[in-house]
């Protein structure tokens, strides 16, 4: 059991027989009244957010999350395959699991399987992945100065807002928990 007081970003717990992981909290101290925790939880499971909002000093369970490195295969079908790359042990997910990480998966790729009590949850991705510039229209010189941007799309046809010296064929660092360009790589 954890208490609602100890709460941090990332924490995952079991609440109403689902498994939730804490995106943002915030403690709440009204004038009058008792103090309460404020909570954004994602369900592992379905991957929706809800807020819920607990009182000071609640306990919840703490849900034992298994994190399990594995390489992205390749996909069949509707089922992405990963390997861990210990074992050599593969396993299939299907796609509306990982339904947002494909924006981001390539072959060979490194992430973390998560698993609860064998049950596999999800993927967790690395912070930035680098990805190739496929196609976007080509910066023209002096369009510099305003600082605006132009759509690029990826090589994992994830699209993103980039700034214009951005050409075809250049590597960029995406960050994966928005999808935003954070620089040239």
């Amino acid at each position: 059991m954890i208490s609602v007081n100890d709460f941090k970003t990332g924490v995952t717990i079991e609440v109403d027989g689902d498994i939730w992981r804490v995106m943002e909290f915030q403690h709440v101290k009204p004038g009058k009244g008792a103090a309460f925790v404020r909570s954004k939880l994602r369900n592992l499971r379905s991957g929706n957010v809800n807020e819920k909002t607990f009182r000071a000093g609640e306990k919840v369970a703490k849900a034992q999350i298994d994190n399990r490195k594995m390489q992205y295969l390749y996909a069949n079908g509707d089922m992405h395959a990963f390997m861990d790359t210990e074992t050599y042990d593969q396993i299939e997910l299907p796609e509306k699991n990982i339904e947002y990480e494909l924006k981001f998966l390539q072959e060979n790729m490194e992430v973390q399987v998560i698993q609860y009590q064998g049950e596999v949850l999800g993927v967790e991705l690395p912070n930035t992945v680098t990805l190739e510039v496929v196609e976007t229209d080509p910066g023209i010189k002096g369009d510099t100065a305003s600082g605006g941007s132009k759509p690029a799309k990826l090589s994992t046809g994830l699209t993103v807002q980039v700034p214009f010296f951005v050409n075809e064929g250049d590597n960029l660092i995406v960050n994966t928990t928005d999808g935003s360009y954070v620089s040239r790589a």
